[in-house]
């Protein structure tokens, strides 16, 4: 009876046509995004795994450099578009400027430092991950000349950002899709040597995402100098309100540091895997690149789980805000058991696509196995954390959990069984699986304490 009760107020508040609606309307061009991000990695994989299984390696390992730089990044983003799609919500475009201005100067600070670390010591970079000399000759030529793309990304991925917040979700896709596709076309030819182009290999993918980053960057300024776009306000660049950046401060530091743990983390993982030899480390490159792929729904529904309930909280419609929050929470339980099924369903697909040794693939069958089990934790954590709690400012449970599961469990116990008890690396890559599906009840619990219901806007 109560359920019935609460199930008819919750049809009263939420219009589930309408929710629907939105959702779709934000969640398919973001996923798409995320899909043509993935496909960069997937192409470079599997293009340089024709070439050879070092060359795809080697890659794999230096683009972690560019993944830590996304994960810093992501929490400047992050927490702009955490005030920003409230803000909106509330109608205010004012602030919504001055929000853009703060992202850029601190992205753009963040870009130049991974800029000059790829330009000066690609080496020392390499040997965070590997101790084979190929391996880090390799990567250290692709991180010098990527590592130029690296000085772009922080000022495309800010534009982008307030797209998104700002109702411009299709644009925003359509931008990174161009520049997507434009980087597997120029891997195929820098790879191959298509078109009287010599062959670069590894360089080849590198000069590829520069130039298509280039191209993105120019699209977004492009795209945002029509009247309808909110645009960086120059004239107060240096004078940002100091209520504002306390209350940026506030979401940002929270998700840095469960952006820094997660990305770290997962780098470490990288880590371990490329120390256990080339074919563990090669069976985890292709591992990496499957499960960003099958990844794309749940970032999408995350997205727009934290520009809907945003909206929603900052507009002051509390009561709306939560009903949106427990129907995405809802949905991320049959996201996670459809992406199960799809890691187990593509698994002898993948296995036929790349160049592996016979090793190699043995690890990558057992590997494919335990990510089905991970993709459930990964999708429910993505959409409920990332995206609903962060959507109403509650940043902090992240960095907790992952101090707790990713970095006193999984880890350790990662550490100690590839080093100390020499456990297969398919063993050692289950445990690095651990912490997403271990936190599942801690954020439920956490969801239901509805702290995440408050209205953020001055």
């Amino acid at each position: 009876m109560a359920s019935e009760t609460m199930q008819k107020k919750e049809d009263g508040i939420l219009n589930h046509k309408e929710f629907y609606k939105t959702l779709t309307r934000l969640a398919l061009p973001i996923a798409f995004q995320s899909l043509m991000l993935a496909a960069v990695a997937a192409g470079d994989a599997l293009m340089l795994g024709k070439v050879a299984q070092d060359e795809m390696t080697a890659v794999s390992l230096a683009t972690q450099i560019q993944f830590i730089q996304n994960m810093i990044l992501g929490a400047i983003t992050g927490a702009g578009a955490i005030l920003g799609a409230q803000y909106w919500g509330k109608g205010d475009k004012y602030t919504l400027e001055n929000i853009f201005n703060m992202i850029l100067r601190f992205g753009g600070i963040v870009s130049v430092l991974f800029f000059l670390a790829c330009e000066l010591a690609p080496e020392l970079l390499m040997h965070i991950f590997t101790p084979d000399a190929a391996l880090i000759a390799i990567g250290s030529a692709y991180l010098r000349i990527a590592g130029w793309s690296y000085l772009l990304t922080g000022i495309s991925q800010c534009y982008l950002t307030i797209m998104k917040v700002s109702d411009h979700v299709k644009p925003c896709a359509l931008i990174s899709t161009c520049a997507v596709l434009l980087n597997i076309g120029l891997n195929a030819i820098f790879i191959f040597g298509l078109f009287g182009m010599p062959k670069m290999q590894a360089g080849g993918a590198a000069l590829a995402t520069t130039l298509s980053r280039i191209v993105e960057l120019a699209l977004c300024i492009f795209v945002s100098s029509k009247g309808s776009y909110i645009r960086p306000a120059f004239e107060r660049f240096l004078k940002l309100p100091g209520q504002l950046k306390a209350d940026f401060a506030k979401q940002c530091l929270p998700l840095m540091g469960g952006c820094l743990c997660w990305g770290i983390g997962f780098t470490s993982y990288t880590a371990i895997m490329g120390h256990m030899g080339t074919d563990a480390a090669a069976a985890n490159s292709v591992a990496a690149v499957v499960r960003d792929l099958i990844c794309c729904m749940c970032n999408g529904i995350g997205s727009a789980a934290g520009i809907m309930v945003g909206n929603e909280l900052g507009a002051g419609r509390l009561d709306r805000g939560k009903a949106y929050g427990i129907k995405l929470k809802n949905i991320s339980y049959l996201i996670g058991l459809l992406s199960a099924v799809l890691v187990l369903a593509a698994t002898p697909l993948i296995t036929r696509m790349v160049v592996l040794t016979a090793q190699a693939r043995e690890y990558l069958l057992g590997m494919m196995a335990v990510m089905a089990v991970y993709m459930i934790g990964r999708c429910i954590n993505t959409v409920v954390i990332n995206g609903v709690l962060d959507g109403g400012g509650d940043t902090l449970f992240d960095m907790y959990s992952l101090i707790v599961c990713m970095w006193m469990i999984a880890i350790p116990l990662a550490l100690v069984g590839a080093f100390v008890l020499h456990w297969p690396p398919v063993l050692v890559y289950g445990c690095t699986c651990l912490d997403e599906v271990g936190k599942i009840p801690w954020v439920l619990v956490r969801f239901r304490k509805y702290k995440w219901v408050q209205d953020l806007t001055r």
